[in-house]
């Protein structure tokens, strides 16, 4: 390890928590959600797409690493988007990680910040959801668009070799190239590479490592 207890924005890694406390609250998965498509969430979703089910957008935040489906399962949390935020940082707390801190469900926002050693337990905490593990390791989400199916593919490449538990990748220009990783009994932590190119060399030369 290496400056494992700097703290540092997270960027997306943030979904890993916020897909966590959606399926803590034991809502339906199959439920129709309405979709808003908001300026502020870059998204790859169509506009013509109105509604998913929740399951979608847990597989879409977790896998395509996109920032309306996250922010879509907080908004229709019971209580809302501020509720919903604040069971992410009550969970953080439970699991002992005493160094994080969300303000957002998609990790855009800068302020949300942990450590690699809190991450670690973040991950293993991750590995106990089914749903959140199925989702690790899919290379890509199908989704019906007008008839049709659109494929949105995985951010993290290193997948496909298989044997992945847990995957979330992240990236903003204040967190640098992001990617947490449970690949049989291994955690990886990375933060701060220079960029999302340069993510996954480092990530892998981690692992061949150990």
């Amino acid at each position: 390890e290496k400056n494992s207890s700097d703290v540092r924005p997270i960027a997306s890694i943030t979904k890993l928590m916020t897909a966590m406390v959606v399926l803590d609250a034991n809502l339906d998965l199959n439920e129709q959600i309405q979709i808003e498509h908001l300026k502020e969430y870059k998204s790859h979703l169509p506009r013509s797409i109105k509604t998913l089910t929740r399951q979608e957008l847990l597989d879409l935040a977790l896998v395509k690493s996109d920032n309306l489906a996250a922010y879509t399962l907080c908004a229709s949390y019971p209580g809302g988007l501020d509720r919903c935020i604040a069971e992410m940082n009550h969970k953080a707390f439970v699991l002992g990680m005493s160094n994080t801190h969300y303000d957002d469900p998609t990790g855009l926002d800068h302020d949300n910040v942990s450590t690699a050693q809190d991450l670690v337990k973040l991950v293993f905490a991750a590995e106990l959801y089914p749903e959140i593990t199925e989702a690790s390791h899919k290379t890509y989400v199908p989704i019906m668009v007008k008839k049709h199916i659109q494929n949105f593919g995985n951010t993290n490449p290193l997948v496909a070799k298989g044997d992945v538990k847990v995957s979330k990748t992240g990236f903003i220009n204040e967190s640098g190239g992001c990617v947490v990783m449970m690949i049989r009994d291994r955690v990886i932590v990375l933060l701060g590479s220079r960029n999302t190119h340069t993510r996954f060399p480092e990530a892998n030369k981690m692992l061949a490592s150990i």
